[in-house]
């Protein structure tokens, strides 16, 4: 399974990016050892995401919602509510 994802950074910018595991990449990016855009912005903060049936489909969702005006992208995460397991 694939992830679209955003997360927040320490400044207030977001990123967005894709992986197979949504933790392991979270930690990757607080370790500092993610995307060099996170790296001096740390810590961050995964303030939402999408699963994906395919890789290709997690790089188009990525590449979709890279392209929002940030306006849509904070109210992605405003509205993002993932069920509680």
């Amino acid at each position: 399974m694939y992830f679209a994802y955003l997360v927040r950074c320490a400044d207030g910018t977001l990123y967005g990016g894709y992986t197979t595991d949504l933790q392991k990449r979270l930690a990757a990016h607080n370790s500092g050892k993610g995307a060099k855009y996170t790296r001096s912005r740390l810590p961050v903060e995964l303030v939402w995401w999408e699963e994906c049936p395919t890789k290709e489909a997690a790089m188009s969702r990525e590449w979709h919602v890279k392209r929002l005006p940030r306006a849509e992208k904070l109210k992605l995460a405003e509205n993002f509510h993932p069920e509680k397991e």
